[in-house]
């Protein structure tokens, strides 16, 4: 299957598959690309001796994220819905996935690592949310940062929108390995001989959705509520306007705190 936004890779004797999203440097998850990764996952969820999605970025940065300019006032109210859906369809996965990071992971892009079930990460990868800088916030990293590393740092984050080196969240439980520079590949490639080849397709779909059955219903519970507290309520606000408009015009914001 050709697609114009990813390139799929079979690897390992066909039982892992490399989701590759492009075209770099920003890998940007534009709406197309992630139906075209949706549409993907389906297919791969057809092959029972699949054992492993892997989602990475072509060139040195994993993705800088959503596009900007889908979520302008205008765009906004079709766009999130349907990221919001992806994120449900990477949560829901029949088979475990795993997110290979290198150099910046920025919003979307970030909150589709929070959804894989292991992130791998190279040393001096940055992650961040940084949606409140442009006036706005990130519903997904709402629901699945304090779910993963705790309320305290998933605050901090997203209040912020700064970086995070990848050994930060490594200490805080988010990230499971950090490669060395240059080692990603090595490290991911001995996961996969030692933890994946030696065990049961099927039994690893099995216990994927029993450890992320908790996960997948808290996601369920609460995104609804906090889209519509970002369409209705913040997209209502004169900065949740001025922030994107100033972002896509190179310039600071002219905040009116209303």
């Amino acid at each position: 299957m050709s697609y114009k936004h990813i390139t799929v890779n079979e690897r390992d004797g066909g039982e892992v598959t490399e989701i590759v999203m492009g075209p770099p440097p920003a890998n940007i998850l534009s709406s197309a690309m992630m139906e075209e990764i949706s549409t993907h996952i389906g297919k791969e969820e057809t092959d029972p001796h699949k054992k492993l999605l892997i989602f990475t970025g072509d060139g040195k940065h994993f993705s800088f994220g959503a596009s900007v300019e889908e979520h302008k006032a205008e765009n906004v109210g079709d766009m999130l819905p349907k990221f919001h859906a992806f994120i449900g369809d990477v949560i829901n996965c029949k088979v475990p996935t795993l997110a290979a990071v290198s150099g910046l992971c920025l919003g979307g892009a970030f909150e589709l690592v929070l959804a894989c079930d292991l992130i791998f990460a190279e040393k001096g990868a940055q992650f961040a949310v940084p949606e409140i800088q442009l006036g706005v916030f990130p519903p997904v990293a709402s629901v699945l940062l304090p779910f993963k590393c705790g309320g305290t740092l998933a605050s901090e984050v997203i209040l912020t929108g700064d970086r995070f080196a990848a050994e930060t969240l490594h200490s805080h439980g988010l990230v499971n390995h950090v490669a060395e520079s240059g080692k990603l590949e090595e490290v991911i490639s001995s996961f996969i001989e030692k933890e994946i080849h030696p065990k049961s397709a099927s039994s690893l779909r099995i216990t994927k959705a029993a450890s992320s059955m908790v996960l997948a219903e808290q996601y369920q519970n609460h995104i609804g509520r906090l889209e519509d507290l970002y369409l209705k309520d913040l997209m209502s606000t004169t900065d949740a306007v001025e922030g994107i408009e100033a972002f896509l015009e190179k310039r600071q914001p002219d905040w009116k705190d209303k």
